[in-house]
């Protein structure tokens, strides 16, 4: 297993270490309702230096881009991010990532830390086009600072105005006494905030002026539980639960992300399937009675018969009921739909529920 530059600090802060990804990383600390209200009520920080980046970069970083990406990256500008997919050339998703556009011919890929080796491997493959690429996942940090205090907590440490970044903008500014960190206006979690890239040999300085900055508004240290929790909330998609290489974008609810403006790997036949429609989507589903429903329990109709799985579900901590993801047939999906839950030996009545299911 790999440690971050920070898991030492983990380890004095008392957290729950546990293998995710490849790494040491952080699960929860003081536990994972204390964690998850804390960044929905004021702000929290999560060390997710597990995550791989990608440089693409020179004449044909674009071109690349445009070919393994599902997004128009060509609608990029600098200094703004995108979220999109890799689909592969089978019909499901290689993985999920966000492109920003540092500048004019580079650009910056961030994708899910299990799926580095493979990401990069499908890249270099479609490089037919010969952009210059660097992984430099092992050479850089990454910081979440979320929570609707986020802004002002931060503003301390950076001359950029925190409060005016739009959603999915960065800059590349001074933070934290270090030049050319990139701040971003992102993250995973709902309630706002931005996303610090900085070098390993940089982190544990901003860690440490981050924690001091946000004392005065009680920031803590958030764990990994904390962050699937607050993403199942809003619904978003974790990868290799909710998608995968066998899950179409159009299935997950992707459709948004997924241009025809262009060309790129399996667009025709990602274009048929959205034209036919899919025969199963990806639903949120709340439980109606008491219980908690688990990744890969089966969803069933009134008949018992098995229409699905769950791809991800928890006990929410902020509207306080069973919540989850599945994949339903159509007939299934509209919202208000009821399905049941085989938990253990009891289906628990459902209903398919709108996204998000925190609304802020």
């Amino acid at each position: 297993m790999k440690n971050t530059a920070l898991t030492e600090i983990h380890k004095a802060l008392g957290a729950k270490i546990v293998p995710f990804a490849g790494y040491n990383m952080p699960v929860s600390y003081e536990g994972v309702t204390v964690e998850h209200e804390t960044v929905r009520k004021s702000v929290g920080v999560f060390d997710v230096s597990h995550m791989g980046e990608f440089l693409i970069t020179g004449p044909n970083a674009l071109e690349l881009i445009q070919k393994v990406t599902s997004n128009d990256a060509s609608k990029l500008v600098n200094g703004k991010a995108q979220y999109s997919c890799f689909p592969n050339d089978k019909g499901g998703i290689v993985d999920d990532l966000i492109v920003y556009k540092l500048e004019d011919e580079k650009y910056l890929l961030v994708v899910n830390a299990s799926n580095i080796e493979k990401d990069w491997n499908w890249i270099s493959k479609h490089n037919t086009m010969n952009a210059v690429m660097r992984d430099i996942s092992d050479d850089y940090s990454l910081l979440a600072i979320q929570g609707p205090k986020a802004a002002e907590a931060m503003q301390s440490l950076t001359s950029v105005d925190l409060s005016a970044m739009k959603f999915y903008t960065f800059e590349v500014a001074p933070f934290a006494d270090i030049p050319n960190v990139i701040i971003s206006a992102t993250g995973y979690t709902g309630s706002g905030g931005f996303e610090i890239y900085c070098k390993n040999a940089e982190v544990e300085q901003v860690w440490n002026k981050v924690m001091e900055a946000g004392k005065a508004f009680g920031i803590k240290p958030i764990g990994l539980a904390a962050r699937d929790t607050l993403r199942l909330e809003m619904g978003y998609c974790l990868y290799g639960n909710d998608i995968n290489d066998t899950t179409s974008p159009i299935e997950a609810g992707l459709g948004w992300i997924t241009k025809f403006s262009k060309d790129f790997i399996n667009a025709e036949a990602i274009a048929k399937e959205k034209e036919a429609g899919p025969s199963k989507k990806l639903v949120g589903f709340t439980l109606d009675e008491k219980g908690i429903p688990r990744h890969d329990y089966d969803i069933v109709n009134e008949s018992g018969e098995k229409i699905g799985v769950v791809t991800s579900g928890t006990m929410s901590p902020s509207i306080g009921v069973g919540i989850g993801l599945g994949y339903v047939p159509v007939a299934y999906a509209k919202p208000d739909s009821k399905v049941f839950i085989q938990i253990r030996k009891k289906a628990i009545p459902a209903t398919v529920t709108k996204l998000p299911f925190y609304k802020g």
